[in-house]
């Protein structure tokens, strides 16, 4: 029992003397301050290499569009619940924030022309509109596109359903615009199209998916379309 004293005693000067020894490893000795806690905390922060951001384009496209063209990104409708988009020139002209779509066929018309004494006039918004394909009107989509002006471009995107009302005159129409996949448009389909008043070919952007059982991404409804590309100028001289 004497002996407990001068044994407590040791252990704590070897205690203070290891303690003293990490800290002078640590710190770097005296008179150098902190050099090595900071190396650690440096070379932690530059092992460390940030992944470089991929950079985005108008309407997020990966890459930029040629000159004389229109940067262009649209997604249809996701079932009933999630609105479609329709970006044009980093401008959006349709979404849900928005609050401009809604259910059926997601309609803006754009001024497709370059006028060279006005180029700001190429990739105007002309009028945007949502059309109710399953309780609506059809009559109102006919007086919508059939009065359009040479070169207009016309996006749409649906939502939920784009097609109940459809009939004859409405689906020659979209033919006319360049679009392929109209006359097998159908109850609760995606679908994204842009084409083009007076063209004289199939527009290249357009994308459709029929509504299956099979293959249905959502209990009732195929997978939202996602669109993107550059459309090229029309030029005119007047």
């Amino acid at each position: 029992m004497r002996l407990a004293g001068p044994f407590r005693i040791v252990a704590l000067v070897v205690t203070v003397g290891l303690t003293w020894i990490v800290a002078s490893i640590l710190l770097g000795g005296p008179g150098s301050g902190f050099p090595r806690i900071q190396q650690l905390f440096i070379s932690t922060e530059n092992s460390v290499t940030a992944e470089p951001r991929a950079r985005k384009y108008k309407c997020g496209l990966p890459q930029p569009c040629p000159e004389e063209h229109l940067a262009f990104r649209m997604v249809s409708g996701a079932a009933n619940v999630i609105g479609p988009k329709i970006c044009l020139e980093d401008k959006m002209l349709m979404s849900s924030v928005k609050d401009n779509v809604g259910r059926g066929l997601n309609i803006a018309l754009v001024n497709g022309f370059h006028l060279p004494l006005d180029p700001g006039v190429s990739g105007e918004l002309i009028e945007a509109r949502a059309f109710d394909m399953w309780a609506g009107d059809v009559n109102e989509l006919l007086k919508f596109i059939r009065p359009l002006h040479e070169g207009t471009l016309v996006f749409v995107a649906s939502y939920d359903d784009p097609a109940t009302k459809m009939n004859e005159e409405t689906r020659k129409l979209f033919s006319d615009l360049g679009s392929k996949n109209i006359k097998e448009l159908a109850f609760r389909d995606s679908w994204v199209f842009v084409g083009a008043k007076g063209v004289q070919n199939k527009s290249p952007f357009e994308q459709h998916v029929k509504n299956s059982k099979h293959t249905n991404k959502y209990e009732g409804w195929p997978e939202a379309l996602e669109m993107e590309g550059c459309i090229p100028r029309k030029t005119t001289a007047s």
